[in-house]
């Protein structure tokens, strides 16, 4: 089980501060959707550079034009790419095909998908290396979470791994972990922490115990 740690609301400088304390207990680095709108694909390069022994992701939230998406997130150094399960069997297959071309991996987000073990079943066929359920901020806003949602994707995914993410903190840790996901994805619950490496240390501990 790896941790991944995602950072929405930073810029350049300060995600390099934040993965700087905590890179010891975590394994792959996201670079959420609102920094690569602020940053650009640059966000990700330069976290690579500084961090080449994490992997990084790249949350694209890809939608359309999935091939060119796919290779310019690995031109920039993602080892990891998003793109949204409600999005076109075609475009997910391209974004597939692109990413074994440049051997990179592609993540789905599973937000906003309604029949999430039917979906999830297709997307284990198209080949794609990760399926993340995910509650969104504003969902989480009222209460929700993904942890039945990721033992519904654990039944019926039969080669891909899962991942879960939103609103995983500390004390809801050991509920995720249950359900043994191959990833699990934490934003806040680490970056809004006093002593981010503390926290990383102790989520690194349960997940690998």
């Amino acid at each position: 089980m790896e941790l991944q740690l995602a950072l929405d609301l930073v810029n350049i400088p300060q995600a390099k501060e934040v993965v700087k304390e905590v890179e010891e207990h975590i394994d792959i680095v996201e670079i959420g959707t609102p920094v690569v709108i602020n940053e650009g694909l640059r966000a990700v390069k330069e976290i690579k550079e500084a961090f080449p022994n994490l992997k990084v992701l790249a949350d694209l939230k890809i939608m359309d034009a999935a091939g060119y998406e796919v290779q310019q997130a690995s031109q920039a150094g993602a080892d990891i790419i998003t793109i949204l399960g409600v999005a076109e069997d075609m475009s997910i297959k391209g974004a597939v095909e692109e990413a074994k071309k440049q051997g990179k991996k592609i993540l789905v987000d599973m937000i906003g998908v309604k029949d999430i073990k039917a979906r999830a079943k297709e997307l284990d066929e198209f080949g794609v290396d990760y399926i993340c359920v995910h509650t969104g901020y504003d969902l989480q806003a009222i209460g929700q979470n993904s942890f039945e949602d990721l033992i519904t994707i654990k039944n019926v995914v039969k080669n891909a791994k899962t991942a879960v993410a939103g609103g995983i903190k500390l004390e809801s840790l050991p509920q995720v972990v249950k359900a043994q996901p191959d990833l699990v994805i934490v934003g806040g619950g680490i970056t809004s922490q006093d002593d981010k490496k503390s926290v990383a240390s102790q989520m690194k501990e349960l997940i690998t115990n």
